[in-house]
């Protein structure tokens, strides 16, 4: 069947690719991107990098770090619209309002929300693509901040101004960007993990580094278990596991995110609660799928891999895929992941968390700069840069090849030839 018409759901990252893409595998059709969020695609990762800090110590320039080019893929755009409903046989995707897209090829882009301690779960009810909370539930459950958007950015600046007491409860990538930004705001900041933060997501030797950086630097890291809120009053309290009950003025929770696929309810194309695609992106031959609401394979096994630069990949795959069917690319995934706070800059090439000590460190021309790369059990390699200027290629190699990929060959000798008599 011919593809003329096709529906993006979702206005993300993963969604502004798959339309770029589809352009430049020659799709010339009508294309309608649908987002709840009523803002053109903007950088996530710069709302907890840039934002706080400010932008070479300029905090108003960190306000337009967020922001990308404008979408040249001209597509109709339904922005603060959301999808609530999807019929994969009738091709129709249902809209809030009771408005119905019909289409040829469908790429489902709806990315993840925040979750909530406050509610237990990830806000439920009805869900609009790229939400995030700030803010009382309606079920009246203590106040918590999230950071998902860019209006919860803004607020989250606005709050921590007046540099009240923070407590930022999840020991991930975005709760201790969270609280780097706090403390250069000039915020007493305590941070609640139930492990050492970043050991999930790094491991125990880069996680070590960056926990001594932090509480050099003023950051209080408290265990004690799983937290809960309380509301408390006039205001609310963190209660631990081991009983421990901390106080402060803002709580700002990073405690992970779920992808957004309740408007799927019904449309048989999840399994296990899950939307996993093949290969390349697709879920069925006219649907494909990428960015954080996504399953796909992996050489660790099917994952859902909610990375920025993950989503970018997933999304080139999939629009070729919805296009060309078996005749496009597979999708050969390599992690990058990139972190930033207390002094410390991170790039990661390959799979993480990684066991022990690195096989190879190098450092680097600049203080506290080293080149690691860690030997996987399963042959592929990783490699990471901390606080070390090299290239995302060269990186690259270096968990593809080994060390030996930096370094030009050495030089071939070649004897004298002996001189004409």
């Amino acid at each position: 069947m011919t593809m003329r018409r096709i529906v993006v759901v979702g206005n993300g990252i993963a969604g502004l690719t798959a339309c770029d893409s589809l352009r430049s595998a020659g799709f010339d059709g009508e294309l309608t991107v649908v987002g709840a969020e009523r803002h053109h695609p903007y950088s996530r990762p710069a709302l907890s990098k840039a934002l706080l800090h400010g932008v070479n110590g300029n905090s108003d320039d960190a306000l337009q770090a967020h922001e990308l080019p404008e979408p040249t893929h001209d597509a109709t755009e339904l922005l603060g619209v959301s999808a609530t409903g999807l019929d994969p046989d009738a091709r129709l995707v249902r809209l809030d309002g009771g408005g119905e897209l019909p289409y040829d090829g469908l790429v489902i882009a709806s990315g993840s929300r925040a979750k909530r301690l406050a509610s237990g779960h990830g806000g439920g009810g009805q869900q609009r693509v790229g939400q995030g909370g700030v803010g009382p539930q309606q079920d009246g459950s203590p106040r918590e901040l999230t950071l998902r958007t860019i209006e919860d950015a803004i607020l989250l600046k606005e709050r921590v101004a007046s540099r009240p007491s923070v407590i930022v409860i999840g020991g991930g990538p975005l709760g201790m960007e969270v609280a780097s930004g706090c403390l250069h705001m000039g915020c007493e900041v305590t941070l609640v993990s139930d492990v050492k933060p970043l050991s999930r997501q790094l491991g125990g030797h880069l996680a070590d580094i960056f926990t001594s950086a932090a509480i050099q630097r003023g950051l209080r890291v408290v265990g004690g278990g799983k937290a809960r809120l309380v509301d408390h009053g006039t205001g609310t309290r963190v209660v631990l596991a081991d009983g421990t009950e901390l106080h402060a003025d803002l709580v700002v929770t990073a405690v992970g995110d779920e992808p957004n696929t309740d408007w799927l309810a019904g449309s048989n194309l999840l399994t296990d609660g899950s939307l996993r695609v093949d290969s390349r992106g697709r879920v069925r031959p006219e649907i494909v799928a990428a960015g954080d609401v996504a399953f796909f394979p992996t050489r660790r096994g099917v994952q859902r891999v909610p990375l920025w630069t993950s989503a970018i990949d997933q999304a080139k795959v999939a629009a070729v895929g919805l296009l060309q069917g078996d005749a496009a690319p597979e999708f050969n995934f390599q992690p990058y992941f990139w972190t930033e706070g207390f002094g410390l800059s991170l790039k990661a090439v390959g799979f993480t968390p990684v066991a022990g000590e690195p096989d190879f460190c190098e450092p680097g021309a600049e203080s506290g700069s080293l080149l690691l790369r860690w030997d996987n059990p399963d042959g592929a390699g990783t490699a990471a840069a901390l606080n070390y200027r090299i290239p995302v290629p060269k990186l690259r190699r270096l968990a593809d090849a080994g060390p030996a990929a930096l370094r030009p060959a050495a030089p071939v000798l070649r004897p004298a030839t002996p001189a004409r008599a």
